[in-house]
């Protein structure tokens, strides 16, 4: 019974392992579809400052045709001096918060915002794996979207290889985008 238990979970591994790329990319594909018409129906433009996924949100928004009337900029602030050079994360917030925090998210969200002039900033920042930093585990992430309203923030615990803590935390993005386009809505 063991054995052929094993060998069942082996096989459903394999397959998940074979159709998570194939997934992932029309889930990912849809959500920015979704996100960028949204953005067309309440007309405001985005700035992105990314940490852990390294360009991978703006990348899925500008794969669709028409995303330069929306998407304004986008930062790959990877390092903590980039942060604090290029989104204004104030120097003290990382030793006291570290850079994998609610609060260097927020600030990368409304630096990039504010420095950018767009109306929305999202921002990423977490740790993709394998290994711990700054004493948190893999797949601890936040992700930040700045508006005129406020900050939304999202603080994520996910699980998997570094490359598919950096597609969820795309996915959840997008997702997060989406909800507060949606409540932006005129």
């Amino acid at each position: 019974r063991g054995e052929r238990g094993g060998g069942v979970r082996r096989g459903v591994n394999v397959l998940r392992a074979m159709l998570v790329p194939w997934s992932y990319g029309e889930v990912a594909r849809v959500l920015a579809a979704v996100v960028l018409e949204r953005a067309r129906a309440v007309g405001p433009r985005l700035a992105a400052a990314e940490s852990c996924t390294g360009g991978l949100v703006t990348s899925r928004l500008t794969d669709i045709s028409g995303s330069s009337a929306w998407v304004e900029r986008a930062v790959v602030a990877y390092s903590n001096a980039a942060k604090i050079a290029l989104l204004g994360v104030a120097a003290s917030d990382i030793p006291a918060h570290g850079a994998v925090s609610e609060v260097v998210a927020v600030a990368m969200a409304e630096g990039v915002r504010e420095r950018l002039g767009a109306a929305f900033g999202v921002a990423t920042t977490g740790v993709a794996g394998p290994d711990p930093a700054d004493g948190k585990p893999p797949g601890t992430v936040h992700i930040a979207v700045s508006t005129e309203g406020g900050p939304v923030i999202r603080t994520l615990a996910l699980t998997g290889t570094r490359d598919e803590v950096r597609r969820d935390t795309v996915e959840q993005s997008l997702r997060l985008l989406w909800s507060v386009l949606w409540e932006e809505s005129p």
